[in-house]
C-alpha cells in the first residue's frame, strides 16, 4: 500500500512538472510572438520616403514655402540676422515636414526654386530596433542639412533689379507650393524682403503705401491669390530714404494679406540698413 502511495506522488510530481513546463513554453511562445509582432509594428509605422526629396511617399505632413528676395543685394548685418532666422526656422521643420524655398527675380511669377525637400528626421530619432541610425544621420545631413546650409551661407549675394514682383512672387508660390495640399495640411510662407512692391501696375516707390489707392490699380486683380488657410510671416530688409515708415509698410502688407484671406503672423524688422 506504501509503495502505490509513492508511485502515485511520483506520477503526480511528474504531471504538475509537465504542467508547469507547458505553461511556461506557451508564455515563452507568446512572448516571442509579441516581440516579432512589436517589432513587425514599429516598422510599418516607419513610413517610406522618396529618394530624391526624402518626403514621405504619402506626402508631407506640412508645407513651408520661404521666398528669398535677391533683387537687390543687402548688408551683411542683415545678411546675417537673416541667416540666424532662417536657420531657427529650419530647425523648427517636423520630421516629415516639407520646405521649399524661391528666388525672386525681377520678372513677374518668375522664380527660382533653389531648395524642395523634407525633414527625414536626424539619426538621433532613429529607432534602432527597426532601423539604421548611422544610414539615416547621413541622409539627413547631405540631403537636408547640408544644401539648407549652403543656401544660408549666400544669403547676402543679392543683385540689383529693375523691379520687385512680391505680389506675382506670392501668387506663384501659393499655385505652385500650397494649391493641392491635403484640406488641413498647415501651411506656412515666409518672405524675407524689403517688402516694397514694385512693378508697373502698381508701385510703392511711385504711388505709396495708401492701400485705397492700391485697390484702384491694376494690380489688385492681377495679383489676387486665395491664401486660405497660409499663415504668412515677413522679415523686412530697411531702405534708407523711404517716404513711409516700417509700421506703415507692415500695416499695408497686412491689409493685403487679409484682403487674400491670408493670416497674418507677423512683421519682423531685420537688423541693419541699406
Amino acid at each position: 500500500m506504501a509503495r502505490s502511495n509513492r508511485r502515485s506522488r511520483r506520477r503526480g510530481g511528474n504531471s504538475a512538472a509537465l504542467i508547469i513546463g507547458a505553461i511556461a513554453l506557451g508564455i515563452l511562445s507568446l512572448a516571442i510572438i509579441g516581440a516579432f509582432g512589436w517589432l513587425k509594428f514599429r516598422a510599418s509605422a516607419t513610413v517610406a520616403v522618396d529618394k530624391a526629396s526624402l518626403c514621405p511617399v504619402t506626402g508631407a505632413n506640412s508645407e513651408t514655402a520661404i521666398l528669398l528676395d535677391v533683387t537687390d543685394p543687402i548688408s551683411e548685418t542683415t545678411a546675417l540676422d537673416l541667416k540666424n532666422q532662417f536657420e531657427s526656422i529650419v530647425a523648427g521643420i517636423p520630421v516629415g515636414g516639407a520646405i521649399d524655398i524661391y528666388s525672386l527675380s525681377e520678372k513677374e511669377g518668375e522664380l527660382e526654386r533653389t531648395f524642395h525637400g523634407c525633414n527625414p528626421g536626424s539619426g538621433e530619432l532613429a529607432d534602432e530596433w527597426t532601423s539604421n541610425p548611422r544610414l539615416i544621420q547621413d541622409r539627413w545631413e547631405k540631403g537636408f542639412q547640408k544644401p539648407l546650409e549652403d543656401i544660408a551661407g549666400k544669403l547676402a549675394s543679392g543683385r540689383a533689379g529693375d523691379a520687385s514682383p512680391i505680389m506675382a512672387g506670392i501668387q506663384r508660390i501659393n499655385l505652385e507650393a500650397f494649391s493641392n495640399l491635403p484640406v488641413g495640411t498647415p501651411k506656412t510662407l515666409l518672405i524675407a524682403s524689403d517688402m516694397i512692391e514694385h512693378t508697373p501696375a502698381f508701385s510703392n516707390y511711385r504711388d505709396g503705401i495708401d492701400y485705397s489707392k492700391f485697390q484702384k490699380s491694376k494690380a489688385r486683380d492681377k495679383f489676387r491669390t486665395s491664401l486660405d488657410g497660409v499663415s504668412v510671416k515677413i522679415f523686412a530688409f530697411q531702405r534708407p530714404n523711404l517716404k513711409f515708415t516700417t509700421q506703415d509698410l507692415a500695416e499695408f502688407w497686412r491689409e493685403w494679406i487679409a484682403k487674400n484671406n491670408g493670416t497674418f503672423d507677423g512683421f519682423v524688422r531685420l537688423e541693419g540698413i541699406r
